[in-house]
């Protein structure tokens, strides 16, 4: 078993945000400078009103100010947005969705996972840690019709909470892999059950957690992204019954409709899932 060592918030930022650059950095380049203003104006306003309500003096401002300074140089940004802001993004660009629920992304995601079929086994280190998880679903769409074909794309942290390709030490596509719904829309999907786990807290965003008073508990969750020709791209999280941060999860990601109902092997020592997914066709 590979050694893995737990990645700074630096590094993690730096990761985070170099993917980000990669795979999603398109700018406003469609957004009119009318829509620009508006957006500007409003999040600037409420700041000077948070302000004049408490009275914030020019200690707190300069603390502030050094603390946004160190976010930029820790490259902390994808994980304070993916952590406190895109819950509500995604809670109001699928709030029209008649389909599945979904959630927030997170900074961990990696395009092109290796293919597994429709039922094999995510990619992961002999004797991988953790406790074997069986989970069985179904796709369809919103009329009830099956989407053969249609693409689920898995990922999650290990039995220590650390992602690959955010952590060294760990092989390239280790729990990551790429499932296709066969002719009647089904999926089997073989890996090991999550950890739950810390974000990093030697950065700007632990200094921020700490004066706060909070904690940086995530519960334990599959990430997946669901999609298929004509239909809109789910992207969900999904979390187990048990964990004692369903209630406080640190990113405020956690719906009722995500999560699971595993099922415990008589001897304790697997665990079975169903859960299945109903997509929404793409607006016209």
């Amino acid at each position: 078993m590979t050694t893995s060592i737990r990645p700074t918030a630096a590094e993690s930022g730096a990761g985070a945000t170099a993917r980000f650059k990669t795979d999603k950095s398109v700018g406003a380049a469609g957004t009119s400078s009318d829509r620009v203003d508006q957006l500007a104006r409003e999040v600037i306003e409420a700041v000077h009103a948070t302000i004049r309500k408490h009275k914030v003096t020019y200690a707190e401002y300069n603390a502030v100010k050094a603390w946004l300074i160190k976010m930029g140089e820790s490259s902390e940004w994808p994980l304070f947005l993916d952590v406190w802001i895109e819950h509500v993004v995604e809670q109001v660009a699928t709030e029209n969705r008649k389909g599945n629920k979904g959630t927030i992304e997170g900074p961990y995601y990696v395009p092109d996972s290796p293919e597994c079929g429709s039922h094999g086994v995510v990619p992961m280190r002999e004797n991988e840690p953790g406790t074997p998880l069986t989970w069985t679903g179904r796709i369809t769409s919103t009329d009830g019709s099956v989407i053969e074909g249609a693409k689920l794309e898995l990922w999650h942290a290990d039995d220590d909470g650390l992602y690959s390709q955010f952590a060294s030490g760990i092989p390239e596509w280790n729990l990551r892999g790429t499932f296709t719904a066969d002719t009647e829309g089904r999926f089997e999907i073989r890996t090991v059950r999550p950890a739950p786990y810390q974000i990093p807290t030697d950065g700007a965003c632990g200094q921020l957690i700490s004066a706060a008073g909070w904690h940086a508990w995530r519960p334990a969750h599959l990430h997946v992204k669901v999609s298929a020709p004509g239909h809109e791209l789910l992207t969900a999280q999904l979390y187990f019954p048990d964990d004692v941060h369903n209630d406080d999860d640190i990113a405020s990601a956690v719906k009722p409709e995500l999560i699971l109902d595993p099922q415990t092997s008589q001897d304790g020592s697997s665990q079975t899932v169903s859960y299945d997914f109903v997509l929404d066709p793409a607006s016209a």
